[in-house]
C-alpha cells in the first residue's frame, strides 16, 4: 500500500518531526502542501501542545502527524550527575556561572495516560513514535480513535517487532538521519546502518508499508528510496532553513557553512546518540562519552553554557542536529520544498 493511500496524503513526503527546532507552522505549511506534516512533542508542556494542537486544527483540514519519545525515564544517578558537573566546571568558571545554580532535570517527556487524555479531544490523525511504542493499553487507545501509527525502526529486528507490537507503518531510520536515534532494543551503535543498505532489508522481513529515513534530501534521493521498495520518504534536515523553522540564526549558519559536511553521534546533548554538527563540547568531551548522564538528564547541565555562549554569538554548547546530507537546505518556503521532494 502506498503511504498516500494508508496516511489520507497526496504527496509521500513526511516531514520529520524536529523538536527545538520547528513548531505547528511547518507541519501546517507541509500538510496543506500535500505531504504529512508533523509537530514534535516530547518537549512540549500539556498547554504548549493543546495550543499548537489548536493552531494545527485552525490552520489545516489536511492529516497531520503528533511524534512522541517512549523511553523510560531514568532513576537519577547523583554520582554520575556528579561527574558529569565536574567534568563541565571548566566551562561553568570560564562564562562565570555559579554550578550550584543550575537546577536538575529532564526536559524531555515520554508518551504518557495524560498526554493520551489531551489527544483524545483532537483525535489526531496520525501518530509516531521514537524509542520503541508506549504501553499495550496507551497504543490502543491512540488506535480508539482511528489513528494510525508510526515508529522508527533503526534494525530489522526493531523492524520485526514494531510490526509484532501494530504500527501501521514502520519508519526505517538510516544511520545518516539527523537527531536522535531511534533505537530500542539494543544501545550497540554497531548495529546501526545506512539508509539504502537498511531499507530494502526491512521492506523484505515486514508486510506494513516502510517509509525511508535519513539522508533524504532532494527529489533524486525520494526517487532512490522508492525504487529500493520505500512507500514514502521522511525527510528532516532540508526543512531547517525554511522560514517556518524555528532555527536559530547560529544553526541556520552552521548549516550553511561548510561545517554542514561532517557530523557526528554524539551523546553529550541529552545522554543518548544523536547526530548534528561538532561544535566545542563535542570536539573536546566527546562525542560519545561515559560522563553524560542517562537520557534525557545529560540536558539541564548544559543549558546555561549553551545561553552565555549563545549571548556572545558562540554555539558552543549548542544543539546543532543534523543528518549526513545537509544539500538539500534552502531557505524556501516548506510548501515548496515538499512539492520539490516529490517532483
Amino acid at each position: 500500500m502506498t503511504i498516500q493511500k494508508l496516511l489520507g496524503i497526496e504527496l509521500p513526503i513526511i516531514q520529520a518531526p524536529m523538536a527545538g527546532v520547528q513548531g505547528s507552522a511547518m507541519a501546517v505549511a507541509v500538510s496543506n502542501a500535500g505531504g504529512l506534516g508533523s509537530l514534535p512533542c516530547a518537549m512540549l508542556t500539556p498547554d504548549t501542545l493543546r495550543s499548537e494542537l489548536q493552531a494545527i486544527t485552525a490552520q489545516t483540514t489536511r492529516p497531520y502527524n503528533l511524534n512522541f519519545f517512549c523511553h523510560t525515564p531514568p532513576v537519577p544517578d547523583a554520582a554520575r550527575e556528579a561527574a558529569w558537573r565536574a567534568a563541565l566546571a571548566p566551562y561553568y568558571a570560564e562564562f562565570g556561572i555559579d554550578p550550584g545554580s543550575v537546577p536538575a532535570g529532564g526536559g524531555r517527556a515520554p508518551f504518557t495516560p495524560e498526554a493520551a487524555d489531551l489527544l483524545e479531544g483532537f483525535k489526531p490523525p496520525v501518530v509516531s513514535f521514537h524509542f520503541g511504542l508506549p504501553s499495550p493499553e496507551l497504543l490502543a487507545r491512540v488506535k480508539g480513535w482511528g489513528a494510525k501509527v508510526l515508529a522508527s525502526a533503526t534494525t530489522v529486528e526493531e523492524a520485526r517487532w514494531l510490526e509484532a507490537h501494530g504500527v501501521d507503518a514502520v519508519i526505517a531510520q538510516g544511520l545518516e538521519a539527523g537527531g536522535h536515534r531511534g533505537l530500542f532494543l539494543s544501545d550497540d551503535l554497531t548495529t546501526q546502518v545506512g539508509t539504502m543498505a537498511l531499507l530494502p532489508q526491512i521492506v523484505r522481513a515486514v508486510r506494513v508499508p516502510v517509509i525511508a529515513a535519513g539522508g533524504i534530501a532532494d527529489a533524486a534521493g525520494v526517487a532512490a528510496a522508492m525504487a529500493l521498495g520505500a512507500a514514502g520518504v521522511q525527510v528532516g534536515t532540508s526543512y531547517l532553513l525554511c522560514p517556518e523553522a524555528t532555527t536559530t540564526p547560529l544553526h541556520r549558519a552552521a548549516l550553511a557553512s561548510r561545517r554542514a559536511e561532517h557530523t557526528v553521534l554524539t551523546n553529550l546533548i541529552t545522554g543518548r546518540p544523536a547526530r548534528g554538527l561538532r561544535n566545542r563540547l563535542l570536539d573536546e568531551l566527546g562525542p560519545l562519552s561515559d560522563l553524560a548522564p542517562a537520557f534525557p538528564l545529560a540536558t539541564a547541565a548544559l543549558a546555561p553554557l549553551k545561553a552565555a555562549a549563545e549571548k556572545l554569538g558562540r554555539d558552543d554548547f549548542s544543539t546543532l542536529w543534523s543528518g549526513q546530507n545537509a544539500t538539500g537546505c534552502r531557505a524556501i518556503p516548506a510548501a515548496q520544498l515538499t512539492r520539490e521532494l516529490a517532483a
